[in-house]
């Protein structure tokens, strides 16, 4: 079994996810996690996001292993590095880029090979798994996300700029939705899920009663 939650910047996807997953005892695959380990090596490394030679072979000496919560990249543990807003907007550029997402496509899909999983991202439903069996698009407005971030990373002791979090989340919405590559858009057969006036319980209710309704819910931890 397959779920794939799709949505834009500050939409909730990865805390859901994970707590879907445990619940129902499946994988979770965090794709975002994935793409901002890719950016950050590579900018590292100094290798400009732009498709030529030096990047395609950067690409080639990079390995992404995700082992519970823990990122690693070439064996090295980059879980704490990778949530940074520095690191949001380097994933947002260097994801862009066609021979980035065409690296990572087969890491991503074969995760499937070790059994059921939820998986959030911008184009996981539409590119990484078209075939799975639930699809869900969750969005809120720019406002409700921006709050979110805001409040989380408030919570964290981090400093944070409210109207700033917002331009950002404004900025990306754009972008993903107008790159050439893998746009951010609503997967074929997905069910949209507006989140703006929803807490983060109810969200999860919500989407365990579509996972009851496809009679998806008896899945036992492989």
């Amino acid at each position: 079994m397959v779920i794939t939650i799709d949505g834009p910047a500050g939409a909730g996807k990865s805390s859901v996810s994970k707590q879907i997953a445990e619940i129902l005892g499946i994988k979770f695959l965090d794709t975002g996690a994935i793409y901002r380990a890719i950016a950050l090596i590579l900018h590292e490394a100094e290798i400009q996001p732009e498709e030529n030679i030096l990047l395609r072979e950067a690409l080639l000496k990079i390995k992404i292993k995700i082992l519970g919560k823990k990122v690693y990249v070439n064996d090295f543990d980059v879980s704490s590095e990778i949530r940074t807003p520095k690191v949001d907007k380097l994933a947002s550029v260097y994801s862009a880029l066609k021979p980035v997402r065409e690296s990572l496509l087969e890491l991503q899909r074969e995760q499937e090979n070790y059994g059921s999983l939820i998986a959030e991202g911008r184009d996981v439903g539409s590119v990484v798994f078209p075939n799975s069996d639930l699809k869900i698009y969750l969005t809120a407005s720019p406002e409700a996300r921006a709050k979110r971030r805001y409040d989380e990373r408030i919570s964290k002791g981090m400093t944070a700029d409210y109207e700033k979090i917002l331009l950002d989340i404004k900025t990306r919405d754009e972008y993903d939705s107008q790159r050439e590559v893998s746009p951010l858009k609503i997967p074929d057969g997905a069910i949209i899920l507006d989140t703006s006036d929803m807490t983060e319980q109810q969200v999860i209710d919500k989407i365990l009663g579509f996972v009851h309704d496809r009679g998806l819910q008896k899945i036992e931890a492989e």
